[in-house]
Parts: structure tokens; sequence; C-alpha cells
């Protein structure tokens, strides 16, 4: 039975261009009907499913999976075609699946690997292109595959430790509002009730407390719609003005333990992207152009293409890197190695290790030090409103 929805594409008998889409039980019956039907084909597939919707939204970590299967594909000897045809069978992700299908069509089509990348620019940024299609121009595109999909991996991998740091003040500071919230809005009005029959005059902590909850109760929906509001201008912010942008990523790079996490990772990234391209034949004035964009921080994006500027002009890397002053040491004297022996793109892949386990090992400190703070910070807000609403009592007591 014709339970399977294909797309074709291809030509009638004046040589029209023709798809849509057509019910099969397989894609060999499907071409045999549209051959009957005076149609040539260029291509069949099946129609991915709607999941939740269409699926949900393409991320970095799909891409990553994406390069390090047709790597695996491309070494076993598939055929580039066959390779996308597999990868896309296997896909869980329906939009991930129709990406793949797109590429395999403009492949198919005579496009070339690279410039079928080209046309999803939202997915696969020009250091990507660049790396796949001096693949296809050296003969060696499952190699090639490989070292960006080890590329790739690595990069994600250091970009979700770095969003672990950022994450979890984050997420304490959240909590540590809403709790604070909840006792102020249900919890203490209650007390507040209790207090309005002693006939007493309540201690200036407990009075500092009940004006807090009535200003709370009175205005809170303005505190979570300015709350809301000065998020969505921040990220507004960050998103169209470069200028507000570059000043945030300045400021990071200084803030206390959380700025030596980005630095690690920008330097880790730095020698990574730089180890991948140098080693891909990518030309260095090229190379270093890439890595700005990759770079993650305007600082030292700003830097890298002061660098790029003077190797231009003839300077050693090594010499560019000691100048900006803004390296370390490690990756200056590995830089210095690599050039004299020939070796750069293996000296900052051992740099790029080294600063990655950086990060590692800085995050999980971070964690730890977080853990006792986050009870320490609960602490003094749950238990300062607990006392202030109990002093009155225990003064009560006493009184007795």
């Amino acid at each position: 039975m014709a339970d399977t929805i294909f797309l074709y594409k291809g030509t009638d008998k004046k040589g029209k261009v023709v798809q849509g889409e057509l019910k099969g039980a397989s894609t060999a019956l499907v071409k045999a009907q549209l051959l009957r039907q005076g149609v040539k084909v260029k291509s069949v597939r099946k129609k991915p499913k709607p999941l939740f919707g269409g699926g949900r939204a393409i991320k970095p970590q799909d891409i990553a999976v994406f390069t390090r299967q047709m790597a695996t594909m491309m070494k076993a000897g598939v055929p580039l075609v066959q390779s996308f045809e597999i990868v896309a069978d296997g896909a869980e992700n329906p939009r991930m699946e129709t990406l793949i299908l797109e590429i395999k069509d403009g492949v198919a089509s005579g496009s070339g690997f690279a410039n079928s990348l080209r046309q999803h620019p939202k997915y696969f940024d020009d250091l990507f292109c660049s790396l796949v299609e001096s693949g296809e121009q050296s003969g060696a595109l499952e190699t090639m595959l490989d070292r960006i999909a080890t590329y790739k991996e690595k990069t994600e991998a250091l970009k979700a430790k770095i969003k672990k740091a950022m994450t979890y003040p984050i997420a304490v500071l959240v909590v540590a509002l809403i709790v604070t919230g909840i006792l102020l809005v249900k919890v203490v009005p209650q007390f507040a009730e209790t207090f309005s029959s002693f006939g007493a005059d309540l201690p200036a902590f407990t009075l500092f407390v009940l004006g807090l909850s009535n200003t709370v109760q009175e205005v809170w929906y303005i505190i979570l719609a300015a709350i809301i509001a000065a998020v969505w201008l921040f990220a507004q912010a960050r998103r169209r003005s470069q200028k507000f942008s570059d000043g945030v990523d300045r400021v990071t790079l200084k803030l206390p333990i959380i700025g030596n996490i980005i630095y690690n990772s920008v330097i880790a990234r730095f020698s990574r992207t730089l180890a991948t391209t140098f080693a891909a034949g990518v030309p260095l004035i090229d190379a270093l152009t890439s890595v700005s964009g990759a770079a993650g921080n305007a600082v030292y994006r700003d830097s890298i293409l002061n660098i790029r500027d003077d190797v231009a002009t003839g300077m050693t890397m090594y010499s560019c890197l000691r100048s900006e002053g803004i390296y370390p040491s490690m990756l200056i004297q590995m830089t210095s190695i690599g050039e004299e022996s020939g070796s750069l793109d293996e000296m900052l892949d051992k740099v790029a290790a080294f600063y990655e386990d950086e990060v590692d090992n800085m995050v999980d400190n971070l964690t730890t030090l977080l853990e006792p703070m986050i009870m320490a910070i609960l602490g003094v807000l749950v238990g300062g409103l607990m006392i202030a609403m109990y002093l009155p009592i225990f003064q009560l007591g006493q009184i007795v």
C-alpha cells in the first residue's frame, strides 16, 4: 500500500522543471510511476515527518554530529551522495533531516559539497565551508571532515562548559529571588495579621520586613515586568549594538573567577581553530581572519585582526603574539617552537588541549565553591525572614 509520501523533482517531456509530492511504497516504485508519467526524475526523497510542529530547532551540536557521521561514512568508502541519504535516514530531528537532504540535492545536481553548504549560512559558517572546500580541492575530503568533526566537538564541549559556569550562579540568584518573593507575598502577611493584635511596638527588623512585604504585594507585577524588560533590553542591546556587545565582552574578562574561565576558553578556541585551519592548508592570513570570527570575545577578535595585519607585513606569529601582551607565555613559546620546527598545527593542538582541560577544572572548582555559597545565601534570606517574624513572639514570651 502507498503509505509513504515522497518529494520528487524532475523535468517533463518539454524540459520544464516539475516537482511535487507522490505517495508510494518505495523510492524505486515512485521513480517508476514518474517515468510512466513522462517525468525524467532528478531526485526522490521521503518527506520528513513532522514532530511537535516540525521538530526542534537545529543546534550546533546537531551539526557536529552530522559532520562526524559524514566523516565516518566517507572513511568507510561510502559514496558522498549515499552518505547523505544514510545520515538523513537516521536523523531524529525532522528539520535536520530536511537540511541534510537539501544539501544532498545540491551535491547531486553538481554544485559541490562546499557550495551546497554555503546555501545554509545559518548552520554552516565561512570557516566550515572553507575547510570543506579545501578538502574537496585537495582530494582528502574524508580526512578534512574528520578534522572538522573533531574541531566542532571540542568547540561545542567548550561552549557547554562555559554555559555551565555562567548558568549555575544565575540559577542560584533566580531561585533565591523566587523563594524570597513567595515568603514576602504568602508567608509574611499571615504573621502580619497576628502582630496586629499584639498592641505593642514591633522590632525594627520586623517592621522593615513587613514594609517590604506590603511593597512587594502592591507592586509585584511592576517588579516582575521591570526584571523581564531589563533582561529583554540587555539581550536586544547585545545583539544589535556592536559597541555594547564589545563592552560586555571587556567587562566579563575582568570578572572574578568567571573572567579567568572565559580567558582560558578564548585561548583554547583560538588555538584549536588556528590549528585546524592551518593543518587544512589554509594560508595563515586567511586562517587568522577565520579565527578572529571564532574567538568569541571582542578584545581577542580585535587583537587577532591586528596580528593578521602584522603577519601580512612579514612579522612572525611569535613576535606578534608577544607584542599584543594579552596572550599567555605558554601559547607564545609553543608558537615559537612550532614556527621553528614547521609543526605549528601540532603545537597549537597541544595548547588547545591544555587550556580546554584548564576550563574543565575551573568549572568543576567553581561548582564546588558555589555549593556552600548557595546554602549561605538561601540561609540568610530564608532565615532572616523567619527571624524577623519570630522576634515579636520571642519578646512577648519574655514579657509573659
